[in-house]
């Protein structure tokens, strides 16, 4: 595949690395390890790509999905982790793939606003943005940063715009998570594009099936992510040359290779990495309901973030106003808390207590702990440490180098394109 026709079809996720091995293409069968949505989805492009390789997918839960999952009580549905997803052309063809179309729909026009707390006021995050940060502080910032190796804090140079953005995607804060890993484009980390940029982006947008979305905007599925592994999960049932092992625990790649008697080179390791290997940060989610006249006062958009550490909750997302589909009862608005472990000491009546000063005075008529989230630390450095790491077997996935839906399923594109 000529660097045009790869930049077309994967745009800027071409900057992140693929870690496989040269001899995985050859191996007669692969052990794909943990179910989640990256291992899921590698194990059905390569499965279409190759109806004559046996593939064995090794879950060591009792089900598939990993950290995707969708609660839902009642009329009330909520997302516990990704909630929806950016536009990237890789995503749009796995759902016109798993015919998924009628279910996929973009996000409201009313929910793209996005707003982050400082000094106890919302500011509404867009263009004028820059100038609390600095245009010219900014492009300083960023010129730096392409050095290679730079946090998020040294890229952005407002310490709470940055600590908002970076507690919304990996629970931490700015100084402890590596530019290169959260922004390649900014910091140029990895290849660079084709020149003509302006030509291969119109082509990248003409490449959407199902419909063109709009910049900025998201889109999600009825009845939550659930939808999405649950119909992943059917057509790999559905796939001769696929065997699904859940409940079924294994240790590295090495002991992988040995259990299933195979090559390293033929084990493609999806799953976290060993917790012993990474700082691993927690985060409690609950599901907060209203109704629309006690919550009359807040904006409709997509969500806001808090950097502020005196208060448990890091951010708020809107789940009702953002989707397309039912997400209530009638008359209802549903909010996401998240509660970063670092700040909260798990009383319920200090997230409540923050509810009333951020929403509203008024009792919620749902108030539900959804559970824990784990995530990986990615600290600065991070991907540059990556870049030189060999290994004798195959690691993609959330813990390597990308933690959103459109990373994951875009990779497992590309990995099965060496096929």
């Amino acid at each position: 595949m000529s660097d045009v026709t790869s930049w077309i079809r994967h745009g800027a996720e071409m900057r992140r690395p693929l870690f496989v091995h040269k001899a995985l293409p050859l191996c007669d069968k692969i052990v794909i390890v943990g179910g989640g949505l990256s291992g899921m989805s590698c194990a059905y492009r390569i499965a279409q790509k190759r109806p004559d390789l046996e593939i064995v997918l090794v879950e060591k839960s009792n089900r598939l999905g990993g950290v995707i999952s969708t609660w839902s009580e009642d009329e009330w549905i909520c997302d516990l982790a990704v909630n929806a997803t950016r536009s990237h052309p890789a995503f749009w063809r796995l759902v016109e793939d798993l015919q998924l179309s009628d279910e996929f729909k973009p996000s409201r026009a009313r929910a793209k606003s996005r707003w982050v707390l400082l000094n106890g006021k919302r500011h509404r995050l867009g263009p004028f943005s820059l100038l609390k940060i600095g245009p010219i502080k900014l492009i300083k910032s960023i010129r730096k940063a392409r050095k290679g190796g730079a946090s998020v804090a040294e890229l952005l140079p407002h310490k709470q715009i940055a600590d908002a953005l970076t507690l919304g995607i990996v629970n931490t804060t700015s100084e402890h998570v590596d530019a290169d890993f959260l922004m390649p484009s900014m910091t140029r980390f990895g290849p660079s594009p084709p020149p003509k940029s302006s030509k291969w982006k119109k082509k990248i947008k003409a490449s959407y099936p199902l419909f063109t979305p709009e910049k900025g905007a998201v889109a999600s599925f009825d009845g939550g992510m659930q939808t999405l592994v649950n119909a992943l999960q059917s057509h790999l049932e559905s796939l001769g040359n696929v065997t699904i092992l859940t409940g079924q625990e294994v240790e590295s790649p090495q002991s992988t290779a040995e259990q299933f008697a195979v090559p390293l080179s033929s084990i493609l390791w999806t799953a976290p990495l060993a917790e012993h290997e990474r700082e691993i940060s927690k985060l409690t989610v609950f599901a907060v309901g209203f109704r629309d006249v006690d919550v009359a006062d807040v904006s409709y958009g997509y969500g806001t973030l808090i950097p502020d550490a005196s208060i448990p909750i890091s951010g708020i997302l809107h789940e009702s106003d953002l989707h397309h589909s039912k997400r209530t009862p009638k008359d209802h608005r549903l909010f996401r808390i998240m509660a970063p472990h670092v700040r909260w000491d798990g009383d319920e009546k200090a997230i409540l207590n923050s509810i009333e000063q951020l929403l509203s005075k008024e009792k919620p008529v749902l108030f539900k702990n959804l559970g824990v989230q784990s995530i990986p630390s990615y600290p600065p450095g991070y991907m540059q440490s990556l870049s030189h790491e060999s290994s004798g077997s195959s690691f993609v996935g959330w813990g390597v180098s990308g933690v959103s839906v459109t990373h994951v399923v875009d990779e497992a594109e590309r990995v099965s394109e060496l096929f």
